[in-house]
Parts: structure tokens; sequence; C-alpha cells
């Protein structure tokens, strides 16, 4: 009986995977992901290494995502106008090419920082067009919409299981190999998606292309947003939290060298307990019945995130900074997770592209940002500070979203 009830509870759990696309997108993507998270570990190091320079890894960090905010609002269009998959495929196919070039230069001896900047440009470009298609693309393969905040969680599964793994391996693989060999198998790790993609049975629409100008869309889709209570709240704490707080990934070659006293397996550790506590963030997103009360849980997590930021820039011993970054992992895909989930409830269909757009233009684009700010705060006042101020300024933004409940719950009260 007790095993029968653990059954029923798993498929529940797992019931995005009763569709044959999703499953197919979950297992192309997470395959793929752990070459990415490989790459990112690898890059960081690999940069800090040639440079030592805090404020280096900050530029290095801004090139790569700062394509997301001037591109974003234009692939959002796209992502309505276009077919998704097909987009998705060209923008896959693209990034293998610049992992596979970064491989080859590094394998041969003769990388240097500007290579990375122009190819963590070339990325970031790639980006502003993959991110709002495959965002938005989720809905297509998810036939039931009750399923699709289900969906997205394991979505996060999948990337924190990559989180957990990449890094973990990463950090052998320099130590042994160099940073060369990482980046070569990201590159190989895109034909699991791209095959994906490619064998997946999809019955949609065909999208009509609108007459109205590029640009008309763009002001169509920023006055739905800003005139939007709740996405408009998201949307602000979102980009604050990015700028603010997920810049503490390009400090964590600094706490792995100079605070911990450790090499490239301390790297990896460090980000692969990020990657634990976000794993069993995403589980407890799963877990749940339905998006009632998701909206509450939005500044709780945002505030745990931030209590970890803070607590670690106090650590100076490995395993309470592993603890630390598994509890600032929870809180970061708890909230992410959720913030998504209700974005994706309550936007209109024919939006969709273009609200994730400017979603993934506060999560992304401003990250540059917060990029450089930390690089250069870093080389002034030192890592730990420079996690102290990001890591308060965080927990004042969940205070202040956490005062818009009430108002929130008035227009959304199934999800606040």
């Amino acid at each position: 009986m007790e095993t029968i009830k653990k059954d029923k509870n798993l498929k529940f759990i797992f019931r995005a995977f009763q569709y044959r696309n999703y499953r197919l997108f979950f297992g192309g993507q997470g395959i793929s992901l752990i070459g990415t998270w490989m790459q990112q570990i690898s890059l960081s190091w690999l940069v800090y290494r040639l440079t030592n320079s805090a404020f280096l890894l900050g530029v290095v960090g801004f090139s790569s995502n700062i394509p997301i905010l001037l591109i974003e609002p234009f692939a959002g269009v796209l992502a309505d106008r276009w077919n998704r998959r097909k987009i998705l495929i060209v923008t896959q196919i693209l990034s293998m090419l610049q992992a596979l070039t970064l491989a080859i230069l590094v394998l041969t001896g003769t990388i240097q920082v500007w290579h990375i900047i122009l190819l963590g440009l070339f990325l970031g470009s790639i980006n502003a067009f993959d991110i709002p298609a495959r965002q938005s693309f989720i809905v297509e393969i998810v036939d039931k919409k009750e399923d699709l905040g289900n969906a997205i969680a394991l979505n996060s599964t999948m990337f924190n299981s990559a989180r957990l793994i990449g890094p973990s391996v990463a950090g052998i693989l320099i130590a042994i190999t160099g940073e060369g060999v990482c980046f070569l198998i990201n590159a190989v790790s895109y034909l699991a998606v791209i095959f994906a993609l490619l064998a997946m049975r999809l019955n949609i629409p065909k999208i009509k292309t609108k007459k109205s100008f590029i640009f008309q869309e763009i002001k169509e889709g920023f006055s739905y947003t800003v005139n939007s209570l709740p996405i408009k709240s998201i949307i602000l704490l979102l980009g604050l939290v990015s700028f603010m707080g997920m810049s503490y990934t390009i400090l964590m070659p600094i706490f792995a060298k100079k605070i911990l006293h450790g090499g490239p397996h301390t790297l990896g550790f460090l980000m692969g307990a990020v990657g634990t506590g976000a794993l069993v963030g995403a589980f407890y997103l799963a877990s749940r019945k339905n998006i009632a009360g998701l909206g509450r849980i939005i500044p709780v997590a945002t505030g745990i995130f931030s209590i970890g930021l803070i607590s670690m820039s106090f650590s100076k011993v490995l395993w309470l900074s592993l603890i630390l970054m598994s509890i600032t992992g929870f809180g970061m895909i708890v909230q992410m997770a959720s913030c998504n989930t209700v974005i994706q409830t309550i936007v209109d269909d024919n939006k969709r592209g273009r609200v994730m757009s400017f979603y993934i233009m506060a999560f992304m684009g401003t990250a540059p940002f917060g990029s450089l700010l930390a690089g250069a705060l870093a080389s002034k006042i030192g890592a730990p500070h420079t996690l102290t101020i990001g890591g308060t300024v965080c927990l004042i933004g969940s205070l202040i979203f956490a005062s818009k409940i009430p108002a929130l719950k008035k227009l959304h009260p199934e999800i606040y």
C-alpha cells in the first residue's frame, strides 16, 4: 500500500513527462546543460588564470550578457512571429560553433582574453534569441496548461542537476587536462538537444506574421507589461536580484582561490553546492499540487537567497561555504521558477514572447552591469564586502515586494 502511494507521488511530481515532446526536450536539454555549466566554470577559471584580475572577470561577464539587453525586445517579437522550434535549432547550432571555437583556441594555446570577450558577445547575441523562444516553447510541448507549472519546475530540476554535475566534472577535468577539453565536451553536448528538437512531433497552428512594424509590437508588449502590476512587480524584483545578487558567480573564483585557498576543484564544489540546493528547491516546487500561494513564496525565497549570500561573505572554511551556497541555490531557484510560473500562467498567449523577453532582460540583461559593478567593487573593497552589499540590497528588495502582496492578492487571489 505504501509502495503504491509512493508510485503515485512520483507520477504526480513527474506528471509533465506524460508528454512525448516534453520528454525529448528534457533529455536533450539535460545533456546540453551539463556541457554549458562545464564551459561556464572553465571560462571563469581560464580568465582568472590568464589575468588574475577581478575586474576582467566582470568584463567577461558583461560581454556575454550585454547583447541580451540590446537585442531582447526584438527577439521577443520574433518569438511571437516565427516558428519557435526552428529558432531553437538555429541557436543551438550557432552555440555549438562558439564552444568549438573556444576549444580550438585553448587546445592550440592561442587563446587570449580579447578572444573570450568577442566570443562572449557572440554567444550573448545567440542567447538573446534562444531564451525567449525556449521559454515560450514550453507551452507548445505541454498540452494541458495546468501542468505548465510542473514542467517549469522540472526544467529547474534539469537545470540544477546539470549545475550540480557540470561544475564538479569541470573542476576535476581542468585540474587534469585543462579548460579546452571542457569546451570541446560542451560543443558535442549540443548535438543532443538538436536531435531532440528534430525528433519532436508538433501540431501547432501556423503563426500569422503581423503587418504592424516591429517597434509597434515592442511598444504594445511593453505597455502590457508595465500596466500589469503582478508582471511589473515580478520583473522589477528579478532585475534587482540579477543586478545585485547574481554576480556572485563571477566572484566565486576569488573565493575559491584567495579566501578558501583552493583550486579549480574548489570552484567546482562551490558551484556544485549551489546546484544541490537549487535541485532541492526545484523538487519542492514540482511536488506542489497547484499555483495557489506561489506568489507569496517569491519574497520568502528572495530573502533566503539574500541571507545565503550575506552569510557566505563571512565564511572562511570550505564545509560552511558549501552549506551556505546550497542555501543560496535553494532560494535562487525557488524565486526564479516561481516568478517564471506566475508570469507564464497569467500572460496572454499572443504576448507571451514579448513579455518573456522583458522578463529575460530583467533577469539576464541587468547581469552584465552587475558583473562590471561586482568586479570593480571587488578590486577595491574585496569580494567578501562586495557580496555583503549585494545580498543586503536583495534582502531590501524582498521586503518591498512583500509589502505589495495585499494589492497583488486582490488582482490574482488564486496565486497570492
